[in-house]
């Protein structure tokens, strides 16, 4: 259609090569500005630019090609009955299982191959194994699917993983012996390739055989065609760059599909114990964001930490030279491309409703003054009644300051922490035009699993109960007096490699709720863009579960209950009205102007 954007043309050009892959012709492609996901026929895939870069392209592809393999050569009953029940062990399964099937286009297909490297190298950027310090701390499923796929491929383990990799390779070689070779005869069945894998899982110590029963040699029946590879249809789309032509049409799938569930290639030990460091979940995405229920907070909780010492209040230009600051603000200003209307449109309206509440109010029931109009059919059942009047009135229009507070923390990773530098750009930008001061702040840590805090705590014998273990940074990317063209640029430092770290959102509302009590305008909001609840590992190790979140919510719960400060959260990604009262949701920054107009408005009207 000639109203199409070549992002549309995109979209249904992987949903049809999706669809020719996994031998499904209901499969559906959306885009996810969270972790990419598959629920059944549903996949979610990395949104790339409006532009499509062509970096961004073969993730999308890659991760969509995975999906497809998986649901045309796995059978997921079959994998289900043969796992073990040990965490790790399965975490492994899983991995050995997913490069089975990604193995089997790429070892047939070059672009498949490509993408899939694509996506790879996507998901080792978040995984804990490219921060590995020593051999602890690297993710034993994570190093063995890297280096069976480099055995079942050929492909190189990716350069974030390398160090981390060869900190455990002697050790799982000299275990392992010739399992992997084994498994390369084998990659065309599933069942005589589980087999194989849990003997390797075996000699690696992860498998005790009263674990699980033997597995079975048989097949459970799935209508699976496990010789098969994918056709050409999905070889073109893969060597090319999707050419619509060759693809079938795919309608926009639902809002709601496959939105609670995050399939992407491990299952049961998803979910992070917060009390457990080294466990780190599915495909090591970091931080694993919690999702519990919420119960009342004990009365005896109290939050501290060990030692604020470390801690550290920053301006944005200290963290960054000014040219590599312009060069990440470019790079910022390229994915704001095409959204010039956005930001006038929301500036358009929500300015429109600040200066009707700036200049005109009415007092109704008068004895004199304009007709009102509501009060037409009493004029005319009672013509002689009095009250049936309006006279307009100055409106005093409190002087406001609004503070956005970003989450700087691992997981906004990629699209999502685009997505939040943009509405802050838009949101600053409209703001400053409606005559309201704003801040921009943002939060995150100076280190993974714990700093010099932690190091502390270590030399002085590790005593129980410490309280919060990370040093903490809190960014200030532009101050409420500051003109919103001097500190632009600023903006532009979410986008550095290795910014983002951890977060602790509770103290980090707390700083930011300060700053706005000690300015002096009439009416104080804190709009906080987040994607979901606090984590940080060196804390949650040695505390109580849930000891983030729950200082997180009694901060929330003060602030809403008892501050004069207003409090509003945007969810990138995730659902966060289980943590705030006043929320919205958002997947891509277009979304700002049907969403978030209305809860800003909301919070200029007259007390």
């Amino acid at each position: 259609m000639a109203d199409q954007t070549p992002l549309d043309r995109f979209k249904q050009a992987l949903t049809g090569t999706a669809r020719a892959i996994a031998h499904e012709p209901e499969v559906e492609v959306a885009w996810s500005a969270d972790s990419p996901s598959a629920s059944g026929k549903n996949f979610r895939v990395p949104l790339p630019g409006r532009t499509l870069p062509p970096d961004q392209a073969r993730e999308a592809r890659g991760f969509a090609d995975s999906f497809a393999l998986r649901l045309r050569h796995h059978n997921e009953a079959l994998h289900a009955k043969n796992a073990p029940s040990e965490p790790t062990a399965r975490a492994c399964y899983d991995a050995i299982e997913q490069v089975r099937y990604e193995a089997l286009g790429a070892n047939n297909f070059a672009g498949m191959r490509g993408n899939l490297a694509s996506a790879t190298d996507l998901r080792t950027a978040s995984d804990p194994i490219s921060r590995a310090q020593s051999a602890d701390d690297v993710p034993v499923q994570s190093a063995l699917g890297l280096m069976l796929r480099e055995k079942l491929t050929g492909e190189p383990v990716p350069d974030r993983a390398r160090a981390g990799v060869e900190m455990v390779r002697e050790f799982i070689e000299s275990r392992a012996g010739t399992d992997f070779e084994s498994l390369a005869l084998s990659l065309d069945d599933q069942a005589a390739f589980q087999g194989l894998a849990l003997d390797m899982l075996r000699h690696l110590d992860l498998v005790v055989p009263d674990d699980l029963d033997e597995p079975s040699d048989a097949d459970d029946g799935g209508d699976e065609e496990e010789g098969e590879t994918p056709e050409e249809d999905g070889d073109e789309q893969n060597e090319g760059e999707g050419d619509p032509q060759t693809a079938e049409v795919a309608g926009e799938p639902s809002e709601g599909d496959s939105d609670g569930e995050d399939q992407t290639e491990t299952t049961s030990d998803q979910e992070m114990t917060e009390g457990d460091p080294d466990d780190e979940g599915e495909e090591g995405m970091m931080p694993v964001r919690p999702n519990r229920p919420w119960t009342d907070l004990p009365d005896d909780f109290n939050y501290k930490a060990y030692t604020e010492k470390f801690d550290e209040v920053v301006e944005a230009i200290e963290l960054c030279d000014a040219d590599e600051l312009d060069r990440l603000r470019a790079y910022l200003d390229s994915q704001l491309t095409g959204l010039q209307g956005v930001v006038t449109r929301l500036a358009n309206r929500l300015q429109r409703r600040l200066m009707a509440q700036q200049n005109r109010a009415w007092d109704f029931d008068q004895e004199e003054g304009m007709l009102d109009a509501a009060r037409l059919s009493r004029v005319v059942i009672s013509p002689g009644h009095s009250l049936s009047y309006k006279i307009e009135r100055e409106q005093e229009f409190k002087d406001t300051v609004v503070t956005l507070l970003i989450d700087n923390s691992g997981s906004m990773r990629g699209r999502p922490i685009s997505i939040a530098a943009i509405s802050a750009d838009i949101l600053g930008r409209t703001l400053e035009r409606c005559g309201v001061k704003t801040e921009v702040l943002g939060f995150t840590t100076r280190a993974w699993k714990g700093g010099q805090s932690r190091e502390a705590w270590l030399a002085d014998g590790k005593p129980p109960q410490p309280g919060r273990l990370n040093d903490l940074r809190h960014i200030v990317y532009k101050k409420a007096d500051e003109p919103w063209r001097r500190a632009r640029r600023n903006l532009g430092l979410m986008m550095r490699e290795g910014l983002l770290k951890e977060n602790i959102d509770g103290e980090a509302l707390l700083w930011a709720h300060d700053r706005l009590l000690a300015r002096p305008e009439d009416r104080r909001i804190l709009i906080v863009i987040s994607d979901g609840a606090p984590v940080d590992d060196s804390t949650l190790s040695v505390n109580s579960a849930g000891y983030l979140e729950q200082h997180l919510r009694k901060v929330i719960d003060w602030i809403e209950k008892q501050s004069p400060v207003q409090l509003v959260a945007i969810g990138i990604g995730h659902d966060v009205t289980r943590y705030y009262k006043r929320a919205v949701t958002i997947m891509d920054v277009e979304q700002l102007g049907g969403t978030i107009i209305e809860q800003l408005a909301d919070l200029f009207e007259v007390d």
